[in-house]
């Protein structure tokens, strides 16, 4: 009877684990966050760049606008437009000065800054661009993982200028 509980504790603990688990990784997959913010579409601003959003793979997918625009104010921000992408843990928007990355490996062997955790998977959406960032650096957006180190979406920049 003892060897009988002690097997049940076991099968229960690991069970547990492993359902935390599996529930942490799996339901941002089902689980979507839905962001909808007011662009700043301010008299004087100006749009730098703009790109659009691409599927990384078959399993990484994402569509949406990006542009870079500067306010009046002389504020920098990065605006999401009719933006979705596949759900993840901890995922977070990058400027990278990879032009066009197509890999994780593209976006890691080159030069990149974290604007901060992805507010939504879904939605419009801004992030402040730091003023100590030297924006003539970066040549494209993208949607990175930072747990798995995955690339989710990239957004390859054209200067409108």
């Amino acid at each position: 009877m003892k060897k009988l509980v002690s097997v049940g504790a076991i099968c229960f603990v690991v069970g547990a684990f492993s359902g935390a688990g599996f529930w942490y990784l799996a339901s941002p997959l089902w689980n979507d966050r839905v962001v909808h913010e007011n662009l700043a579409q301010l008299e004087g601003s100006i749009v730098l760049s703009k790109g659009n959003f691409s599927d990384a793979d078959k399993i990484h997918r994402g569509k949406g606008s990006v542009n870079i625009v500067k306010l009046p104010n002389g504020r920098v921000e990065v605006q999401l437009s009719a933006f979705e992408v596949t759900n993840g843990p901890d995922l977070e928007l990058w400027l990278s000065s990879h032009p066009d990355p197509k890999t994780s490996s593209d976006v890691l062997e080159k030069n990149w800054v974290s604007l901060g955790m992805l507010k939504g998977n879904i939605g419009d959406q801004s992030y402040a661009v730091p003023p100590s960032v030297n924006l003539e650096q970066y040549n494209s957006i993208v949607v990175w993982c930072e747990q798995f180190g995955v690339l989710f979406s990239p957004a390859p920049l054209t200067e409108v200028m």
